[in-house]
């Protein structure tokens, strides 16, 4: 397997870590009643802060996601697999498992600009697709 492809494996990987680490305290928050509900109603509680953010991380994580499996899909069909593509892999990664543990304690502005390299990395390995 290329390491593009590893980082991408590794990238959805965390994505399923993600989920847990925000379903198991939203549903012990909101309630099983809510969580299995089709939830056409507000919740009647809260969840906390970090539980939020939780939340908002993996939503990230699911648009950040799509624009790093394609720059990784152009790469590997176009055959331009090398140095750059493979670093720009792991930063995506890097930044992506520093994102999480930065959104959820509320760390600012360190999550935005971990968020930033994440998102520079993808784009670099867009632009170099191209070249």
């Amino acid at each position: 397997m290329t390491p593009e492809l590893t980082a991408l494996t590794l990238a959805a990987l965390l994505q399923c870590l993600q989920f847990v680490l925000f379903a198991v305290p939203a549903n012990l928050e909101l309630g099983s009643g809510y969580t299995t509900s089709a939830r056409d109603r507000p919740p009647s509680r809260e969840m906390s802060a970090r539980t939020a953010r939780l939340g908002r991380a993996l939503s990230n994580h699911f648009e950040g996601l799509i624009l790093f499996t394609i720059a990784v899909a152009v790469t590997q069909m176009s055959g331009q697999n090398g140095t750059l593509s493979a670093l720009c892999g792991w930063v995506y990664l890097a930044a992506r498992v520093l994102y999480v543990p930065a959104y959820a304690l509320g760390l600012r502005p360190w999550r935005s600009l971990i968020w930033s390299i994440g998102w520079g990395a993808t784009l670099i390995m867009l632009i170099a697709a191209l070249l």
